[in-house]
């Protein structure tokens, strides 16, 4: 039941997290992560500060160590000087404090060069590592001036983004259907490509009947043309014109005349 549970919970938090990161603005999170970046460099350089303290501090400490070793070297000689000259003076009680003072000093200076040996290999140590630790930041302020050139560089790809996906949405609302009431561009072109054609070939229609009656009343005066000059024709030649004038129907009494006229 706990490993379920358990299951459970990483599955909900894994959703949770993909869901924020699908909805968070890019440009928060970039900032969010130049904020981090910073922190951690701040950090990074407390850390460094705090190594290079306690290498000062070992070598204010060696430093103290080896002048109190060479204070008791001189104190050490100074008893022995002092030591020789009361044995010769004759005087066996101070030569012999003096000899002891002597001995207590030299004790003192053995302790003290136990402690400068160590203090010295702390000092090394303490330099080494703040060594490591001045590269690390200097590592890390580069790395940081590497991010933030980065960063002017993703704000850019980002703009570049936005505008992308917007001449996207604008490309797709014109080709694609953007609701049941408003149509599409696409749909709109073709109605108007339907109507253009339709009035299109009404026009053609009504020139193509304009033309044939022009042609027909064309027509009918060439007939007329060709009917008066048949008679015009057979009155001349005297023929007989009444099957000509029954075939050209109106035309015959304007042949008339011309037929009377010729008697005279």
């Amino acid at each position: 039941m706990f490993k379920l549970l358990r299951r459970w919970w990483k599955y909900l938090t894994a959703k949770l997290t993909g869901s924020f990161n699908e909805r968070a603005d890019p440009k928060v999170q970039l900032e969010q992560a130049i904020g981090e970046a910073q922190s951690q460099h701040m950090r990074l350089k407390e850390q460094a500060a705090n190594v290079i303290a306690n290498q000062k501090q070992s070598e204010i400490r060696l430093n103290g160590k080896l002048e109190e070793l060479e204070k008791l070297n001189a104190n050490a000689r100074q008893a022995l000087i002092m030591a020789a000259d009361a044995e010769k003076a004759g005087d066996t009680a101070k030569a012999q404090q003096y000899n002891s003072a002597a001995e207590t000093i030299a004790n003192q200076l053995i302790q003290i060069e136990r402690d400068v040996e160590s203090l010295q290999s702390m000092v090394f140590e303490a330099a080494h590592a703040s060594d490591q630790a001045k590269a690390a930041v200097a590592q890390n302020s580069r790395l940081m001036q590497e991010k933030i050139a980065e960063k002017s560089k993703l704000l850019s790809q980002l703009d570049q983004a936005k505008m992308q996906e917007e001449m996207n949405s604008a490309v797709a609302q014109l080709n694609e259907s953007i609701g049941a009431d408003v149509p599409t561009f696409k749909e709109i072109q073709d109605k108007i490509q339907v109507r253009y054609a339709k009035a299109k070939a009404t026009s053609e229609l009504a020139e193509t009947s304009v033309e044939s009656r022009v042609l027909e009343v064309e027509q009918a005066t060439a007939n007329v043309e060709a009917q008066s000059r048949l008679s015009q024709l057979r009155s001349e030649l005297g023929l007989d014109s009444g099957t000509a004038a029954v075939e050209a129907g109106s035309e015959t009494p304007a042949a008339e005349p011309a037929t009377g006229e010729s008697p005279a």
